[in-house]
């Protein structure tokens, strides 16, 4: 009875068959909706509803390497073949953020919440006080002149995606990304990069007896990461190379000859190395015991982010208007030059406009330049094009970039006020001096803007009453009334004209120079600047040497660094506690192996060994992965195995064991993708094997209740030896 129980077939319930143009390689269920994203061979994603009605589909122009939900289901994390994640809008596909976490493909991806918050915890969470002092957060500047479509900026028109980057609101998440080179990412809301590990260079260490250790390193590539409910711990499958090796413990200074001789000899153990997939639980704990913490900077930092964002657009914006200006305006004066040139005359176009002011007779090439060449409809057109830049530069500092630099001061400032708490922020990298050089920077940015507001308002004016006088010229040379035009000041036409149709101050304002003291400023400003730093003042003193733009690069150069900290103190907090090598294979197809893999964690019964222990219901891990044809003399078969992290070093190894089952494909069909829908249902991706490339096949996709699977308990075992017991191809002799 035992043994037609065991031989019994699992059945696939067939849920639809659907043509699509291009077949599916990666498919995943909305967290919150009946939504199916689905990416094609052709590296577009689509979005269904379960009845099949698609919502919209989108191309982003490069290869798509893996997918993941936000866990509210209000967002799409996609991982490609660059190292770049994208996060797109569920409502349109509309593209969110950009981030470039990785340098090689993105291949796995994660998106977890805290679901189980720390009711004990009485550590109280800040509010968001910027919207107490502040307006709301200026949005990035559109480039005048274009429409919707037309640039990379924001449309005035639109509403930005605020739920990216006002995370207040939103319950703590973890986006973690692995890459083919091992390399595993985390950042909070999917936006602040907060960790990174190298899974090579995060061995796993268990000490074997009193004297051994066990230490196996991992060499490859990153298949699948998830995160557990609590965030405390990270698993990951991850295809490579093993190394392992026995290694001797800290010699005790006691140990006599023959002790450290018997050692030797009992712990001698060869170097191995094996190719295949593995499983590793790291600790990552730190995010849920410092859950609050990490959420404030978090929140504070990626709002200067997008507000870093907005300075840097603002000043593109001010840059191109104030150049395109100036081309104008050089453009029609500069051809005064050319004239004095062709009339043989040996004077420069600042003499004779200084000749013609106090009074001498106009010479035939400046007489040509105004009357015919400029004219009154050439000059109204330079003081538009002129009039017109000063305006709009004056309107997005007033609505973009003055209203953002005082924004990022303030949250500077409340991350000053978070590292002065050690207590708390010294635990996650949070550096006092890092931060309060990050906020003197964001002062001296503020300065700087009240003097580009200033310079820019008397070099317009100096323009305005230079172009009042050349006006003024015209008439005169053409005999016509002068009576109502607006009167000019001589002294400033002299300053314009030794000064500013030369030099540009607005522009140098504008653009980053090499070197620091790029703009020259008097000694009794400098020796009065330096007075101020014994009254608080700013302790570098020659940032009025500097310009705008290099004050803003300044600015984020402090502020990366000091994010830099809390980044690498999180990191090395990441270290693995557990380690189960999953299959083997054979060497030589290291490059070709293509296994789909998933992880889920789900409500269920933890697996026990012991009959007379009482149950208990958790969250209960399932690792599910198709063996490789050529490995295990086996083929189209796919493993289940649960109960790897409750049998982890963090829980009573003797009372809980570790569960597999075993699934056979239907022949014809080969598993593409592996992913969980909703409560302890399983989905495999299908596709039709065909022997000809010339037809795509069919793609069907298929449900399994794990509950109702028949697993049955294995050996846990940290070593090579797993794979030489055999266990699982003992399990396909029940099964199947």
């Amino acid at each position: 009875m035992e043994a037609e129980e065991i031989q019994s077939t699992v059945p696939f319930q067939l849920q639809f068959d659907k043509p699509i143009p291009s077949q599916v390689k990666i498919a995943e269920w909305n967290p919150e909706k009946d939504l199916l994203a689905m990416v094609t061979e052709d590296s577009k994603i689509l979005l269904h509803r379960f009845n099949w009605q698609r919502l919209w589909t989108v191309s982003p122009g490069r290869c798509i390497t893996s997918l993941c939900w936000r866990p509210d289901g209000k967002a799409i994390a996609v991982g490609l073949e660059d190292g770049t994640i994208s996060l797109h809008d569920v409502e349109n596909g509309k593209l969110l953020r950009s981030i470039r976490s990785h340098k090689v493909a993105v291949v796995c991806l994660n998106w977890e919440e805290d679901g189980q918050p720390d009711e004990s915890c009485n550590f109280l969470t800040y509010e968001d006080r910027t919207l107490r002092f502040f307006p709301p957060a200026p949005r990035i500047p559109r480039m005048p002149g274009l429409c919707s479509g037309d640039t990379g900026l924001m449309d005035d028109t639109e509403e930005p995606f605020h739920e990216v980057s006002n995370t207040s609101h939103q319950p703590f998440n973890i986006l973690c990304s692995g890459d083919k080179d091992g390399c595993i990412c985390f950042s909070i809301f999917g936006i602040f990069p907060i960790g990174k590990i190298f899974i090579s260079s995060c061995p796993y260490l268990r000490k074997l007896n009193f004297f051994n250790k066990l230490n196996l390193q991992i060499n490859g590539s990153c298949c699948k990461v998830a995160l557990s409910k609590n965030l405390c711990q990270l698993i990951v499958l991850s295809f490579g190379k093993l190394v392992e090796n026995v290694a001797e413990l800290e010699v005790k200074s006691h140990w006599n000859h023959a002790e450290l001789s018997a050692v030797r000899e009992t712990s001698e153990h060869q170097n191995v190395s094996l190719v295949g997939l593995h499983c590793l639980l790291l600790d990552t704990s730190i995010f849920h015991k410092r859950k609050n913490e990490l959420h404030q900077v978090a929140l504070q930092a990626s709002n200067i982010e997008d507000l870093f964002e907005v300075v840097r657009a603002s000043m593109s914006v001010m840059h191109k208007q104030w150049c395109d200006a100036m081309h104008i305006f050089h453009e029609k004066f500069g051809s005064l030059s050319s004239l004095i040139i062709d009339h043989g005359l040996n004077t420069s176009l600042q003499e004779e406009f200084l000749s013609l002011l106090c009074g001498a007779r106009t010479s035939p090439a400046l007489h040509q330049f105004l009357v015919n060449s400029l004219g009154e409809l050439g000059l109204k057109h330079v003081a538009k094009a002129v009039d017109s830049a000063s305006k709009e530069l004056h309107l997005v500092v007033r609505e973009h970039l003055q209203p953002a630099v005082e924004i990022i001061g303030f949250r500077i400032g409340e991350l000053k006020g978070f590292s002065r708490w050690r207590a708390r922020y010294q635990n996650v990298g949070l550096d006092e001096k890092l931060i309060e050089n990050a906020s003197e920077r964001a002062g001296m940015l503020l300065v700087q803007v009240e003097r580009f507001l200033r310079v820019l308002s008397i070099v317009c004016y100096q323009f305005e009453n230079f172009f009042a006088w050349i006006r003024k010229c015209i008439k005169l040379l053409m005999a016509q009334p002068t009576d109502e035009l607006a009167n000019f000041n001589s002294e400033l036409v002299v300053i314009f004209l030794k000064f500013l149709i030369t030099h540009d101050p607005v522009r140098q304002l504008l653009e980053s120079s090499d070197v620091d003291d790029a703009i020259k400023v008097d000694l009794d400003t400098m020796q009065r600047i330096e007075e101020l730093v014994t009254f608080g003042g700013f302790s570098d003193t020659g940032y009025l040497r500097r310009s705008l733009a290099k004050e803003f690069e300044q600015l984020e150069c402090s502020f990366k660094e000091a994010l830099l900290k809390p980044f690498t103190t999180i990191s090395k907090m990441i270290q693995c506690e557990e380690f189960l090598p999953l299959y083997p294979i054979p060497s030589s197809t290291v490059v070709s192996v293509h296994a789909p893999t998933s992880i889920s964690f789900y409500q269920d019964a933890v697996p026990c060994k012991s009959e007379g222990h009482k149950p208990s219901y958790g969250l209960v891990d399932y690792l599910c992965f198709r063996i490789p044809d050529d490995s295990l003399d086996v083929s189209n078969i796919i493993i289940i195995v649960r109960g790897f992290v409750y049998g982890s070093g963090l829980r009573n190894m003797e009372n809980y064991s570790l569960e597999a089952a075993v699934l056979s494909i239907p022949e014809g069909f080969h598993c593409v993708d592996l992913s969980l829908y909703k409560e302890t249902q399983i989905i495999l991706l299908l596709n039709e094997v065909m022997s000809t490339s010339e037809s795509p096949g069919k793609s069907c996709m298929m449900m399994v209740q794990a509950s109702e699977l028949p697993f049955v308990s294995v050996s846990r075992s940290a070593t090579s030896n797993m794979w030489k017991l055999n266990e699982l191809q003992v399990m396909f002799t029940l099964y199947l």
